[in-house]
């Protein structure tokens, strides 16, 4: 049986030379992205598949699932701009699965496509079901797993600190997903699996406020509906443990935006029958 990480991003080098060769964002300059929420210095050797590799093994993790992060704001550019970029990371991450000896699978950023184990995408999947019924379909149609990621917060608010739109800004997005899907996506999407990174924004920690407006709680406890620890420690993912049972949730680290130590600390913390549900029976059930 095999530990999973089902939140990684990885660039393969064709992605970063598509985003080397733009004038605008989202774009790379040196070790310098910029994107509609700013410009930032990245450790591009992070994303060396090797470098990764011996992140795993020091992390005892034996897969890592890769997307394709909506936060850069891709899904913001001319159609034909943005399918540049998705894909030439497709094409770029499907070479790094092939020579990974099972160490990487990946999910398919907006698309159902063969050799991926997976879509991922941005909020705006579920918040404005209408605009992307094909899509939703389509993943519906083959009992497929999505996975669903903040989207860019936009430029700081004038007076805000650095971190407003990566913690309020990103949970505030994945709280709307959340609660856009309890109001009606089982009813549209019958048989997709729905996994939501970084817990739903809090979104599970709501739900007794949800029941002062007349909405039975028991309601939100869908078997095919999944959430990812990243970025969380031992409260925040106990009370979702309190919540849905340990079941529902599947480890991810969001590696390498963060350090996957706090929250894998976390994860093993609750003891070997938790942690291997969290990284082992649940994602090996969703990503066989």
């Amino acid at each position: 049986m095999k530990a999973v990480d089902v939140h990684q991003h990885l660039w393969p080098a064709s992605f970063v030379d598509a985003l080397r060769a733009r004038a605008s964002a989202p774009t790379l300059d040196g070790p310098v992205l910029t994107t509609p929420e700013g410009s930032f210095e990245l450790d591009l050797g992070a994303h060396d598949p090797e470098r990764r590799t011996e992140a795993l093994d020091r992390d005892g993790i034996d897969v890592a699932v890769l997307s394709l992060q909506p936060t850069l704001g891709i899904e913001a550019l001319p159609a034909s701009e943005r399918d540049e970029l998705e894909l030439a990371w497709v094409d770029g991450i499907r070479q790094v699965v092939r020579d990974s000896g099972g160490r990487f699978r990946a999910l398919a950023p907006w698309r159902v496509l063969d050799g991926f184990d997976g879509t991922s995408a941005g909020v705006s999947a579920l918040l404005e079901p209408e605009a992307h019924a094909a899509l939703l379909g389509e993943i519906d149609a083959a009992r497929g797993v999505l996975f669903v990621h903040p989207e860019s917060a936009g430029p700081l608010p004038p007076g805000r600190p650095g971190w407003w739109g990566w913690t309020a800004g990103y949970t505030s997005q994945m709280q709307h997903a959340y609660f856009a899907w309890l109001a009606d996506g089982r009813e549209r999407l019958p048989a997709i699996r729905v996994v939501f990174s970084i817990l739903a924004g809090g979104g599970p920690f709501l739900l007794e406020r949800l029941s002062h407006r007349g909405v039975e709680v028991r309601s939100a406890l869908d078997p095919g509906v999944f959430f990812d620890t990243a970025t969380h420690g031992r409260r925040a993912i106990e009370l979702c443990i309190e919540t849905f049972g340990a079941g529902q949730l599947v480890y991810g680290s969001d590696m390498p935006v963060v350090d996957p130590r706090l929250t894998l600390r976390a994860v093993r913390g609750f003891g070997d029958a938790v942690a291997r549900l969290l990284q082992i029976d649940t994602p090996g059930a969703l990503i066989p």
